[in-house]
């Protein structure tokens, strides 16, 4: 039985890796061989165990792949001045004279479709200062959020912003996720 990755497997491993190894030496900032060492053996780990997920479907074109890139740094970028927002309101919270606070358990269905959509969906809703995802089971989430305010943020917005970032060229134009 022969082991040896397919052509375009090994491809995309090597975008793993390589994405994931410029990630590391940005944000460490140390350049001497023993942090670069460390780097490539934790990314070549990385890679090893993640490539799969990150990119299930190998079938996508690397034109689409780089439009789908695009879209996420849009998304990102997008989730940072969510996560400023967030922070602004509990911010509000902790100095508000009378508390505000009123957490509770929201369950939240989701139509994302990929395990790494909903993945994603989960960590942003982490990131998000003032809600937690606790638990997912199949399409259900169930997420705690420390106020109305934070709980009304679950509007479904990020949910449509993901779907966007991994959405089909071949969707109609006129329809919205």
């Amino acid at each position: 039985m022969d082991i040896t990755p397919e052509p375009k497997h090994a491809l995309y491993r090597a975008i793993v890796f390589v994405m994931l190894l410029a990630v590391w030496l940005v944000f460490s900032g140390l350049f001497d061989p023993f942090h670069i060492t460390l780097g490539v053996i934790s990314c070549a780990f990385v890679t090893w165990l993640a490539s799969d997920m990150i990119f299930a479907d190998r079938t996508i074109s690397l034109g689409r792949r780089c439009r789908q890139a695009f879209r996420m740094a849009g998304y990102l970028l997008w989730l940072l001045w969510q996560v400023l927002l967030a922070n602004l309101h509990l911010l509000r919270l902790a100095l508000s004279p009378r508390s505000k606070i009123q957490p509770h358990i929201l369950r939240y269905h989701t139509k994302l479709e990929t395990d790494f959509e909903r993945f994603l969906l989960a960590n942003s809703i982490t990131l998000t200062p003032g809600t937690v995802t606790i638990k997912i089971m199949g399409d259900t989430f169930y997420i705690h959020a420390i106020s109305d305010v934070a709980a009304g943020g679950l509007d479904g917005e990020m949910e449509r912003r993901i779907a966007r970032v991994f959405a089909s060229e071949e969707a109609p134009s006129g329809s919205e996720a």
